[in-house]
């Protein structure tokens, strides 16, 4: 994506904070403001959907919930589409948290097509090599009495 230099005036407390929060995620004021301005972008684009981090990242979620974005489309896509059987399978999640994430969905297929093939790619070996720590492993004791 191509990038556009503008002038910009920033408050003295925003620019503080946008220096806070780059800094807590180890990013250059730059990349932590262009990051904060794409997501302020989308959530005015869907309401009802917000930003979290966790350790794959930033992501989509539906506000209030969290449930990823992602997470409901790969159900909806399990489900061949059906809505019916969607607002069954969150049948606590209200219509419009629901028509938040395709509306997201629909604005942003790439960004949760790439994560639904991530998901994809994970096998037990992968998941076991790349986070041993989150695998279940043998207890050593229970090794022991074999």
């Amino acid at each position: 994506m191509g990038t556009v230099q503008k002038s910009l005036r920033i408050p003295d407390e925003t620019a503080r904070a946008i220096e806070q929060l780059g800094a807590e995620g180890g990013l250059d004021f730059t990349t932590a403001a262009n990051q904060l301005l794409e997501e302020a972008v989308r959530m005015r684009r869907c309401p009802g959907i917000v930003f979290t981090s966790g350790p794959s990242g930033r992501r989509a979620t539906v506000a209030g919930t969290g449930l990823d974005v992602w997470e409901i489309i790969a159900t909806r896509n399990s489900l061949g589409g059906d809505a019916r059987r969607l607002r069954k399978a969150y049948h606590w999640l209200s219509e419009p948290q629901l028509r938040a994430a395709e509306a997201y969905y629909t604005l942003y297929p790439q960004e949760i097509d790439a994560r639904l093939k991530q998901n994809e790619s994970w096998t037990p070996t992968s998941l076991r090599t790349r986070h041993p720590a989150v695998t279940p492993q043998p207890h050593a004791h229970a090794q022991k009495r074999r």
